[in-house]
C-alpha cells in the first residue's frame, strides 16, 4: 500500500497541470486554434541563441568523459564562480563560488534547503497568493504550511497577519518575488518590514527563523522596476533562482542556490546543503547546462514580447467591465470572478474555450490565474471569447 502522503499528495495534486490536461482534451475535440489555453507558465519566446550555441560549443570542445562525469556535488568551482561574479555585478554583493551551489531548478534548490533545515512539525510560513508547490515541497519534509493573507487592495503581504501566524514553531518564510500568480513585486519597504520582524521574533524565540527567496521571475519586471536582492535586508537569507524562465529553458532543469556567509551557522549550512543536493537524489545539476548557463549569465528572454502582452490583455480586460491586478512582473495576471465561487466562473469560462486556474489553488478564492505567456496572435483571437464571457454576466462592454 502506498504511503498516507503520496495519497495526499494526490488528492492536492496541481490543479495547473489538471487544467493544462483538460485545455489538450478540448483541442483535440474543437481544434487548437479555437481553444484559449491561459493554464500553463510555459515560457513561449525562443531560447537565446547563445545558449544553443554555448551548448554545441562545450559537446565539441570538452573532454566527453569529464563533461559527462561526476563532480562536486555543488557544482562546478568555475560555473559556481560565475553565477556569484554576475551577482556581485548586478547587485554590488560579494560572493565567491563558496556561496553557490548548483541545483535542479529553483524546485531542486527549495528542496534542499527544507531537507537541511526541517524537523517534522517545523512550520513554513508562506504569503498567499502562493506557488501551489510549496504546500507540497513543505509535506515532503513533513512540515506544516502555514499561510499569510493579502492586502486585498495591494496584493502585499498582511504583516499584521503575518505577525500573528509567527510561531516558535517557524523555521522558514519562503517569499516569491515577482509573485506567481499575481505578477506583483514586493516592495523594498515591505521587504524590510519582513526582515525586521524577523530579527524581532528571532530575538524572543531564541533560535533562527531564515528567509527563502524563490526568484525565478526576477528578470521579468516591467516599467522599469526592479527586485529587492534580499541578502542585503536580513543576513539568514537563502536565494533560490532558476534560468527556466529568463532563458525559455524549464525542461533543462538547471538553477543555483545562494548562502550569504553572514548567515548563522554557515559552514554547517553549507556542508548539509551539499550533501542534500546529493541524497535528495539529484547528486549534482546537469553537467551540461551549467556550463551552458555560465556562459549566457548575461542574457534573458525577450522581455518586452510579455509586456506587450501584459498591456493588451490588461487592457482588454478591464476595458470588458474585469477586475485585474495589474502585474508588474512575470507573465501572470490575477483575475477577479464575478461571482464568489471562481470555480464556477472557469467553468463558465470552458463554455467559451479559455482555460484559467483556480485562485483557490494559491490560497486565494474568488480569484483566478491568467498566464498569458502565449502567442500574441491567440491572445487576440480569445479576446471576442472573453467579451462572450463578460456579457453573460452582465460586465460593462468594452
Amino acid at each position: 500500500m502506498v504511503s498516507k502522503q503520496i495519497l495526499e499528495d494526490i488528492s492536492n495534486s496541481s490543479a495547473i497541470r489538471a487544467m493544462f490536461i483538460e485545455g489538450k482534451a478540448l483541442a483535440e475535440e474543437v481544434g487548437r486554434e479555437n481553444v484559449f489555453d491561459f493554464s500553463l507558465g510555459n515560457p513561449c519566446t525562443p531560447v537565446p541563441e547563445a545558449y544553443t550555441r554555448a551548448m554545441l560549443e562545450i559537446i565539441r570542445e570538452e573532454d566527453s568523459l569529464e563533461l559527462h562525469g561526476y563532480m562536486d556535488n555543488t557544482g562546478y568551482p568555475e560555473v559556481r564562480k560565475a553565477v556569484a561574479d554576475s551577482l556581485n555585478r548586478r547587485f554590488k554583493t560579494r560572493f565567491d563560488a563558496g556561496n553557490i551551489i548548483m541545483t535542479v531548478g529553483a524546485a531542486g534548490a527549495i528542496n534542499v534547503i527544507l531537507k537541511v533545515l526541517f524537523d517534522p512539525g517545523d512550520e513554513l510560513m508562506v504569503f498567499a497568493p502562493y506557488f501551489t508547490e510549496y504546500r507540497n515541497y513543505c509535506g515532503n519534509w513533513r512540515g506544516v504550511l502555514s499561510v499569510v493573507e493579502p492586502d486585498y487592495e495591494t496584493f502585499q503581504p498582511d504583516l499584521a497577519d503575518m505577525e500573528r501566524k509567527l510561531s516558535p514553531k517557524t523555521k522558514a518564510v519562503m517569499i516569491n518575488n515577482p509573485v506567481n500568480p499575481s505578477g506583483v513585486i514586493y516592495s523594498e519597504e515591505t521587504i524590510q518590514r519582513i526582515a525586521s520582524l524577523l530579527e524581532q521574533k528571532q530575538q524572543e524565540y531564541g533560535h533562527e527563523i531564515y528567509l527563502i527567496s524563490d526568484e525565478p521571475y526576477r528578470e521579468l519586471v516591467f516599467d522599469g522596476k526592479t527586485t529587492p536582492f534580499l541578502t542585503k535586508y536580513y543576513r539568514n537569507t537563502f536565494v533560490t533562482y532558476s534560468f527556466s524562465k529568463a532563458l525559455s529553458i524549464p525542461g533543462d532543469r538547471i538553477g543555483y542556490l545562494v548562502v550569504p556567509k553572514e548567515m548563522a551557522d554557515f559552514d554547517t549550512v553549507f556542508q548539509g546543503l551539499a550533501i542534500a543536493n546529493r541524497i535528495t537524489g539529484f547528486i549534482n545539476a546537469p553537467a551540461l547546462m551549467q556550463k551552458a548557463v555560465a556562459r549566457c549569465l548575461e542574457e534573458k528572454t525577450d522581455v518586452d514580447f510579455y509586456d506587450r502582452n501584459r498591456k493588451r490583455i490588461y487592457e482588454a480586460l478591464t476595458g470588458l467591465g474585469f477586475s485585474c491586478v495589474k502585474p508588474e512582473g512575470t507573465f501572470y495576471m490575477f483575475l477577479k470572478s464575478p461571482e464568489p465561487d471562481e470555480k464556477k466562473f472557469i467553468e463558465a469560462a470552458k463554455k467559451h474555450h479559455i482555460i484559467l486556474v483556480n485562485g483557490t489553488t494559491f490560497a486565494c478564492p474568488g480569484y483566478v490565474r491568467l498566464a498569458y505567456c502565449v502567442p500574441y496572435e491567440m491572445l487576440e483571437r480569445s479576446l471576442p471569447a472573453f467579451a462572450a464571457l463578460a456579457a453573460e454576466y452582465g460586465l460593462k462592454s468594452a
